[in-house]
Protein backbone atom coordinates (compact mmCIF):
# COMPACT_ATOMS: atom_id res chain seq x y z
CA UNK A 1 0.00 0.00 0.00
CA UNK A 2 1.03 3.30 -0.79
CA UNK A 3 2.42 5.89 1.69
CA UNK A 4 1.17 9.89 0.65
CA UNK A 5 3.57 12.35 1.14
CA UNK A 6 7.34 13.14 0.68
CA UNK A 7 9.55 15.20 2.79
CA UNK A 8 12.71 16.61 0.19
CA UNK A 9 16.07 15.76 0.82
CA UNK A 10 19.05 17.73 0.08
CA UNK A 11 20.48 15.65 -1.92
CA UNK A 12 17.55 15.82 -4.54
CA UNK A 13 16.01 12.45 -3.77
CA UNK A 14 12.70 12.49 -1.49
CA UNK A 15 11.12 10.47 1.10
CA UNK A 16 8.21 10.41 3.09
CA UNK A 17 7.29 12.44 5.69
CA UNK A 18 6.55 10.86 9.54
CA UNK A 19 3.00 11.90 8.80
CA UNK A 20 2.64 9.76 6.12
CA UNK A 21 4.49 6.60 7.31
CA UNK A 22 2.46 6.22 10.32
CA UNK A 23 -1.08 6.56 8.04
CA UNK A 24 0.50 4.07 5.93
CA UNK A 25 1.60 1.63 8.88
CA UNK A 26 -1.10 1.93 10.72
CA UNK A 27 -3.70 1.38 7.46
CA UNK A 28 -1.50 -1.48 6.73
CA UNK A 29 -1.78 -3.10 10.47
CA UNK A 30 -5.47 -2.47 10.49
CA UNK A 31 -6.47 -3.99 7.21
CA UNK A 32 -4.88 -7.30 7.73
CA UNK A 33 -6.06 -7.63 10.83
CA UNK A 34 -9.47 -7.08 9.42
CA UNK A 35 -8.74 -9.81 6.55
CA UNK A 36 -7.53 -12.10 9.62
CA UNK A 37 -11.01 -11.54 11.59
CA UNK A 38 -12.78 -11.73 8.17
CA UNK A 39 -10.96 -15.39 7.92
CA UNK A 40 -11.61 -16.29 11.52
CA UNK A 41 -15.48 -15.55 11.42
CA UNK A 42 -15.85 -16.95 7.53
CA UNK A 43 -13.83 -20.52 8.31
CA UNK A 44 -13.67 -21.40 12.03
CA UNK A 45 -16.81 -22.57 14.03
CA UNK A 46 -16.71 -20.65 17.17
CA UNK A 47 -19.62 -20.15 19.59
CA UNK A 48 -22.66 -17.50 18.71
CA UNK A 49 -20.97 -15.06 21.41
CA UNK A 50 -17.46 -15.16 20.18
CA UNK A 51 -18.89 -14.58 16.18
CA UNK A 52 -20.89 -11.69 18.09
CA UNK A 53 -18.03 -10.44 19.66
CA UNK A 54 -15.53 -9.99 16.92
CA UNK A 55 -18.41 -9.00 14.38
CA UNK A 56 -18.43 -5.64 16.71
CA UNK A 57 -14.97 -5.84 16.95
CA UNK A 58 -14.04 -6.08 13.22
CA UNK A 59 -16.58 -3.16 12.51
CA UNK A 60 -14.81 -0.83 14.96
CA UNK A 61 -11.90 -1.85 13.61
CA UNK A 62 -13.02 -0.79 10.14
CA UNK A 63 -14.88 2.40 10.81
CA UNK A 64 -11.41 3.06 12.62
CA UNK A 65 -9.54 2.29 9.46
CA UNK A 66 -11.93 3.77 7.13
CA UNK A 67 -11.18 7.68 9.02
CA UNK A 68 -7.45 7.24 8.58
CA UNK A 69 -8.06 6.39 4.61
CA UNK A 70 -10.20 9.72 4.72
CA UNK A 71 -6.81 11.39 6.47
CA UNK A 72 -4.53 9.58 3.99
CA UNK A 73 -6.54 10.57 0.90
CA UNK A 74 -6.53 13.92 1.71
CA UNK A 75 -2.70 14.05 3.11
CA UNK A 76 -2.00 12.79 -0.73
CA UNK A 77 -4.49 15.19 -2.63
CA UNK A 78 -1.99 17.90 -1.07
CA UNK A 79 1.11 16.76 -0.75
CA UNK A 80 3.37 15.07 -4.21
CA UNK A 81 4.80 11.66 -4.02
CA UNK A 82 7.99 10.86 -4.27
CA UNK A 83 8.87 10.07 -8.14
CA UNK A 84 9.85 6.38 -9.21
CA UNK A 85 12.93 5.60 -9.95
CA UNK A 86 14.44 7.47 -12.97
CA UNK A 87 15.44 4.28 -15.11
CA UNK A 88 12.23 2.12 -13.96
CA UNK A 89 10.42 1.34 -17.34
CA UNK A 90 7.07 3.15 -18.73
CA UNK A 91 5.12 0.28 -19.09
CA UNK A 92 6.12 -0.35 -15.17
CA UNK A 93 5.39 2.86 -13.80
CA UNK A 94 2.03 2.49 -15.35
CA UNK A 95 1.60 -0.46 -13.96
CA UNK A 96 2.71 0.85 -10.42
CA UNK A 97 -0.01 4.10 -10.66
CA UNK A 98 -2.72 1.64 -11.33
CA UNK A 99 -1.97 -1.00 -9.14
CA UNK A 100 -1.84 2.34 -6.41
CA UNK A 101 -5.23 3.27 -7.61
CA UNK A 102 -6.89 0.29 -7.59
CA UNK A 103 -5.18 -0.05 -3.83
CA UNK A 104 -7.01 3.11 -3.14
CA UNK A 105 -10.09 2.36 -4.48
CA UNK A 106 -10.86 -0.97 -2.53
CA UNK A 107 -9.60 0.85 0.47
CA UNK A 108 -12.29 3.34 0.29
CA UNK A 109 -14.90 0.27 -1.40
CA UNK A 110 -14.35 -2.26 1.68
CA UNK A 111 -15.20 -0.22 4.75
CA UNK A 112 -18.58 1.76 3.19
CA UNK A 113 -19.82 -1.94 1.70
CA UNK A 114 -19.23 -3.10 5.27
CA UNK A 115 -20.92 0.05 6.35
CA UNK A 116 -23.70 -0.39 3.69
CA UNK A 117 -24.03 -4.33 5.08
CA UNK A 118 -24.68 -3.42 8.48
CA UNK A 119 -26.98 -0.47 7.90
CA UNK A 120 -29.12 -3.20 5.29
CA UNK A 121 -28.98 -6.04 7.64
CA UNK A 122 -32.20 -8.08 8.53
CA UNK A 123 -30.83 -8.70 11.97
CA UNK A 124 -30.46 -4.72 13.05
CA UNK A 125 -28.02 -5.20 15.84
CA UNK A 126 -26.81 -1.70 16.30
CA UNK A 127 -23.54 -0.88 15.76
CA UNK A 128 -21.64 0.33 19.17
CA UNK A 129 -17.66 0.96 18.42
CA UNK A 130 -15.21 -0.56 21.33
CA UNK A 131 -18.46 -0.89 23.22
CA UNK A 132 -18.70 2.65 23.78
CA UNK A 133 -19.56 5.39 20.66
CA UNK A 134 -22.93 4.23 19.33
CA UNK A 135 -22.39 4.20 15.63
CA UNK A 136 -25.52 5.60 13.02
CA UNK A 137 -26.48 3.48 10.09
CA UNK A 138 -26.52 4.77 6.65
CA UNK A 139 -29.40 6.79 5.75
CA UNK A 140 -31.96 5.16 3.42
CA UNK A 141 -30.55 1.96 3.25
CA UNK A 142 -31.66 1.09 6.93
CA UNK A 143 -35.37 1.98 5.92
CA UNK A 144 -35.23 0.10 2.75
CA UNK A 145 -38.70 -2.20 2.86
CA UNK A 146 -37.05 -5.59 1.23
CA UNK A 147 -33.30 -5.36 2.76
CA UNK A 148 -33.08 -9.22 1.77
CA UNK A 149 -31.43 -9.17 -1.68
CA UNK A 150 -29.58 -5.79 -1.34
CA UNK A 151 -27.61 -7.33 1.98
CA UNK A 152 -26.96 -10.63 0.33
CA UNK A 153 -25.39 -8.06 -2.96
CA UNK A 154 -23.31 -5.95 -0.61
CA UNK A 155 -22.16 -9.33 0.91
CA UNK A 156 -20.85 -10.55 -2.23
CA UNK A 157 -19.02 -6.43 -3.15
CA UNK A 158 -17.33 -6.97 0.33
CA UNK A 159 -16.30 -10.74 0.05
CA UNK A 160 -14.43 -10.32 -3.16
CA UNK A 161 -13.67 -6.50 -2.83
CA UNK A 162 -11.96 -8.60 0.40
CA UNK A 163 -10.13 -10.89 -1.82
CA UNK A 164 -9.14 -8.31 -4.36
CA UNK A 165 -6.99 -6.09 -1.70
CA UNK A 166 -5.26 -8.92 -0.53
CA UNK A 167 -4.21 -9.60 -3.95
CA UNK A 168 -3.09 -6.45 -4.54
CA UNK A 169 -1.68 -6.35 -0.73
CA UNK A 170 0.79 -9.57 -1.88
CA UNK A 171 1.44 -8.13 -5.14
CA UNK A 172 2.18 -4.88 -3.39
CA UNK A 173 4.79 -6.50 -1.26
CA UNK A 174 6.70 -8.50 -3.68
CA UNK A 175 7.20 -5.37 -5.62
CA UNK A 176 8.63 -3.79 -2.84
CA UNK A 177 11.03 -6.71 -2.03
CA UNK A 178 12.10 -6.53 -5.79
CA UNK A 179 12.67 -3.07 -5.44
CA UNK A 180 14.67 -3.50 -2.23
CA UNK A 181 16.72 -7.34 -3.14
CA UNK A 182 16.71 -7.39 -6.58
CA UNK A 183 16.84 -4.07 -8.15
CA UNK A 184 18.69 -2.14 -5.23
CA UNK A 185 17.18 0.84 -5.10
CA UNK A 186 15.38 3.20 -2.44
CA UNK A 187 11.61 2.64 -3.48
CA UNK A 188 11.13 0.42 0.10
CA UNK A 189 13.03 2.74 2.67
CA UNK A 190 11.31 5.72 1.52
CA UNK A 191 8.54 4.14 3.38
CA UNK A 192 10.11 3.20 6.06
CA UNK A 193 10.17 4.96 9.49
CA UNK A 194 13.31 7.49 10.18
CA UNK A 195 14.74 5.25 12.95
CA UNK A 196 16.00 2.91 10.52
CA UNK A 197 17.92 6.12 8.09
CA UNK A 198 21.76 5.67 8.37
CA UNK A 199 23.72 8.03 9.97
CA UNK A 200 25.31 8.54 6.36
CA UNK A 201 21.68 9.50 5.13
CA UNK A 202 20.91 11.77 7.85
CA UNK A 203 24.41 13.90 7.04
CA UNK A 204 22.88 14.31 3.61
CA UNK A 205 20.21 15.80 5.38
CA UNK A 206 17.57 13.08 5.03
CA UNK A 207 14.16 14.11 6.93
CA UNK A 208 11.37 11.85 8.13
Amino acid sequence: MPTLTPARIGSGSTRYSTVAVILHWMIALGILTLIVMGLVMDHIHLDTMRVFQLYQLHKSIGITVMFLIALRIGWRLTHSAPALPADMPPLEKKGAHLAHLALYGLQVLLPLSGWAMVSVSMLGIPTVLFGAVPWPDLPVLSTLPDKAPVEAALKVVHHWASWGLLGLIILHVAAALRHQFVLHDHVLRQMLPSFGTSSTARQKGETP
